[in-house]
């Protein structure tokens, strides 16, 4: 239970009571600051307390948005303000002060005001309020009758339920989610929301569909391929419901920002082994296209992430690209060509659907590899472009985000010290990244499997990404190195993979990678929660991006002869890779120290 302290008794035929009451909020009344106070102290320490005038008029989803919304210590509109555990303190502090700047000490009426007047003192105290965006939306605080039959009218002139359910729709989405999918998943949401269902329980329901569609995949037959491509629709559905339930209901949560963050790689993912695994009942081997496939699009994903944590909060940030693609965002159908190209959750999903059930998994891999290449270097080169035309400047903060992306272990700490202070230090970190990667995939590709000289070309790949993170990133092409290192260690794992004589090296080279692939996802939403990368003990144990790296193509000589062997230590090493990041994974997510991520822009 939450406690709503009124200022004063409500205006005669309010409804504030009734509106505060079924958003689960106690009511009480305060005479004074003083008594405020008293009040404010009375109740527990972890509940939410919010401080509401009572001639305040608006609509209950905007009382909702301000008083509800869990992500914000403190929020506030006009005539309305909450603060949870951590913003407590605050509080109290300014209705001290108010109390004793009114001099009323328990009598009395609270002035005029002061619910904006505390929300500004919270702001001064170092308290962040957030302030939501109400729109169309009233809340006021009228001071005569005029002024209130004025703001009834307002309200009345709105619809409540229609401005709820449009808002719980994200503002920038694709193409194929926003005229396909999400009017009518809304109403879905809404349903969920009337009867009492989590956006954790749509989620999670959203995953066995998808799990389930992957089994049907992997029966090879024709009416399993059409259920698979059915099933995986439904997830996606449900998967835009979960997000939209959360923004309806306003059930944000640490637990749900984990699983929002992951389960939609872990759907794509298992769908993709579906498919291979109803290949290979037919006779036909596509792991390595499976592989690929998964290899393109988190390399993809690393370049946005990069490019993104590298300059959302740089200084004299600007380029004439990014003024030429706000101008193209003016003209309605540029932004919806530019979002579909590059192949977002929406399209490719929808895709990869009605190919499966109409194809066959040759194709849909084909297809996907295509459209995702297509899109990836469209991206990549308008973020390059971007790059050389603007003249940012990078922040320390953006500087460790990348490092931190780049996953470096030990060995490149020893290579950056041992090698970052020579004459390699003094080129650009992306130029070095560059040479170690073309130096370690041109060895993989162009020797033969096993050979002492892959081994050699790694050792290399270890001092250039060494070298490459020894100094700060702070140029202008900086970001790219998390991307070529994620190209480099997954590159390096599935060609191996595929020129090793044994026929299951490439399914569990797909576990490995999964299984890493994971742990850069889980980094990237660390960072964007604000709380930073992993710990550095796991990243040490996993042995960093290099150290990966080089035991792959050690393996690789060493087992040349033994193909199985290869095999067993790829499977063996993806199982301890996946448990490790998964249990600190799980730890640090069900903890309540953990940030609730919810990226509502995002369409990859």
């Amino acid at each position: 239970m939450s406690t709503a302290i009124l200022t004063g008794p409500p205006a005669p035929g309010s409804s504030l009571d009734g509106d505060l009451r079924s958003l689960g909020f106690d009511v009480r009344i305060a005479s004074g600051p003083e008594e405020a106070g008293v009040l404010l102290a009375a109740v527990p320490a972890g509940e939410r307390v919010a401080l509401v005038d009572p001639r305040f008029v608006g609509h209950l989803h905007a009382l909702r948005l301000t008083l509800t919304d869990p992500r914000f210590p403190a929020a506030a509109a006009p005539g309305a303000l909450t603060a949870q555990r951590e913003a407590r303190p605050a509080l109290a502090r300014a209705l001290d002060a108010a109390s004793a700047a009114t001099g009323t000490a328990g009598t009395g009426t609270l002035t005029d005001g002061l619910t904006d007047a505390i929300a500004d003192a919270l702001d001064a105290d170092g308290v962040a309020v957030h302030r939501p965006q109400l729109g169309t939306l009233v809340a006021t605080v009228p001071t005569d009758a005029e002024a209130r039959h004025e703001a009834r009218a307002a309200v009345d002139a709105v619809d409540d339920e229609a401005v709820r359910l449009r808002s719980a729709v994200k503002a920038h989405d694709g193409f194929f989610t926003t005229f396909f999918i999400s009017p009518y998943s809304r109403y879905i949401a809404r349903w969920c929301a009337r009867r009492g269902l989590t956006p954790n329980q749509v989620t999670t329901a959203s995953l066995l569909t998808a799990l389930i569609a992957a089994g049907c995949a992997a029966t090879g037959t024709r009416g399993g391929y059409v259920a698979a491509g059915v099933l995986l629709l439904v997830s996606f559905v449900l998967d835009c419901t979960d997000g939209q339930l959360a923004r309806y209901a306003l059930k944000y949560s640490t637990m749900g920002a984990w699983l929002d963050a992951t389960f939609d790689r872990a759907k794509e993912y298992a769908f993709y082994a579906g498919l291979a695994l109803g290949a290979a009942r037919n006779g036909d081997d596509v792991w390595a296209l499976a592989l690929g496939a998964m290899v393109l699009m988190t390399c993809r994903h690393v370049v946005d992430f990069s490019f993104n944590e590298a300059n959302h909060d740089a200084t004299a940030n600007t380029s004439p690209t990014a003024a030429l693609s706000s101008r193209l965002d003016g003209v309605g159908w540029t932004v919806w060509a530019r979002r579909m190209i590059i192949l977002p959750i929406g399209e490719r999903w929808a895709m990869i659907a009605v190919l499966t059930a109409v194809t066959d998994p040759r194709i849909v891999f084909w297809a996907l590899i295509v459209g995702c290449a297509f899109g990836a270097c469209y991206t990549t080169a308008g973020r390059i472009l971007r790059s050389l035309t603007r003249r940012a400047q990078r922040t320390d903060r953006a500087a460790q985000a990348l490092a931190d992306l780049a996953d470096s272990g030990p060995l490149a700490g020893i290579a950056g010290r041992t090698f970052g202070r020579a004459g390699l230090g003094l080129l650009p970190g992306f130029v070095l990244a560059m040479i170690g990667t073309g130096t370690l995939i041109a060895a993989v590709l162009g020797r033969p499997f096993g050979d002492g000289g892959t081994v050699v070309a790694a050792a290399l790949y270890v001092m250039f990404a060494g070298a490459a993170v020894a100094r700060p990133l702070k140029g202008a092409l900086d970001w790219l190195v998390p991307p070529l290192f994620r190209a480099a260690e997954y590159t390096t794992v599935l060609v191996l993979a595929a020129r090793s004589d044994s026929p299951h090296a490439l399914p569990a080279a797909f576990g490995l990678v999964a299984a890493v692939a994971y742990h850069h996802y889980d980094t990237v939403y660390r960072i964007r929660g604000g709380t930073g990368a992993p710990p550095a003990w796991l990243v040490r144990v996993t042995g960093g991006h290099e150290g990966r790296t080089l035991l792959v193509t050690a393996l690789a000589a060493l087992l040349a002869d033994r193909g199985d062997d290869f095999t067993l230590a790829l499977t063996a090493l993806a199982v301890a890779v996946a448990l490790v990041v998964l249990v600190e994974s799980i730890r640090f997510w069900v903890s309540s120290g953990a940030p609730a991520v919810h990226d509502e822009g995002e369409t990859a």
